[in-house]
């Protein structure tokens, strides 16, 4: 693959991208470069008033650019159904972000539905939302889910057993399984949707520094978070190319795990990458399906709704 860019991005006018975790890092890069290639942007997030202030920074990016708002609390259901409502109900919708998410919370968490909070933000209330909106998914003549996970899929403690950490909570293990439950979810999703004009991709942004390093680890996180922002980590518009890439490039193909290809994986031009070990198994993603649909009540057959 030649050295990617999102100078190459096609046209994007009549399209409408969704994002949640759109107000800032890896989301709001995202939406700026979308509106600036001509798609309009729903920026999806917790706070109205963060979102109006990241709707304001867009449209301060370049001429023209059209940007709604959603609030969308993926950490309670009932957020999930209501802002799910409202976009079924109106809204065509031809690229779909799923990449807000939690990290790192030092102590175990619930969300108002009783489940582990890193798990039950970043991969159940995504599962959630996106069965509710999918008939705004449908009406697009080709839609594509873009699902942010990190390298963090592949650490042997992001195994899925243990779901939601009742038997042991680990910040950082809880943090693995979630991006290991996105990757399995999102090859899951591309199985179902085979007969589709959809693509089912998932990504991964290599490290930067965004929202997500906001729980620190103590005295030594607060000092080696920023050492490691200079010397580790990449700015949240680079880690935005591989959402970006899967969005729009002719050559990204449903099923796909894309990440950067430099070293490391840390930065560089996104390109295919490995999966996680086990993740494309599709025992691991009918099992983790209906785990999701058990727990949020929520049934979701895209197969039904996108066959021909």
């Amino acid at each position: 693959m030649s050295h990617w860019t999102p100078d190459v991005i096609p046209e994007q006018t009549g399209r409408t991208a969704l994002i949640t975790g759109g107000n800032s890092g890896i989301g709001l890069e995202t939406a700026r470069v979308l509106t600036q290639h001509g798609a309009r942007v729903i920026l999806a997030g917790r706070s109205q008033a963060k979102l109006d202030q990241a709707a304001e920074a867009v449209r301060a990016s370049g001429p023209g650019a059209k940007v709604d708002t959603l609030v969308l609390d993926l950490s309670d259901l009932a957020s999930v159904r209501e802002a799910a409502t409202r976009v079924a109900e109106t809204e065509t919708i031809d690229l779909l972000f799923n990449n807000a998410g939690v990290m790192n919370l030092p102590e175990r968490q619930t969300t108002r539905d009783g489940f582990e909070m890193t798990v039950g933000t970043n991969h159940l209330g995504h599962f959630a939302f996106d069965a509710q909106i999918w008939p705004a998914v449908r009406r697009s003549a080709a839609p594509r889910v873009i699902t942010v996970s990190a390298i963090a899929a592949r650490w042997p403690i992001g195994r899925l057993g243990d779901l939601m950490s009742e038997q042991r909570y680990r910040a950082m293990g809880a943090y693995a399984k979630s991006k290991r439950a996105n990757v399995v979810y999102t090859l899951e999703l591309a199985r179902r949707t085979a007969n589709s004009p959809l693509k089912a991709l998932v990504v991964h942004p290599g490290s930067a520094m965004t929202g997500l390093q906001q729980h620190g680890t103590g005295a030594l996180g607060r000092i080696l978070t920023p050492l490691a922002a200079r010397l580790l980590m990449g700015s949240a518009d680079g880690a935005a190319w591989p959402s970006l890439y899967a969005a729009t490039s002719p050559q990204a193909r449903t099923g796909q795990f894309i990440g950067p290809a430099g070293r490391d994986q840390t930065s560089g031009t996104p390109k295919p990458t490995k999966l996680p070990k086990g993740a494309d198994d599709p025992t691991e993603g009918k099992r983790l399906w209906s785990a999701s649909e058990q727990l949020t009540g929520v049934s979701f057959v895209p197969e039904a709704e996108t066959a021909d």
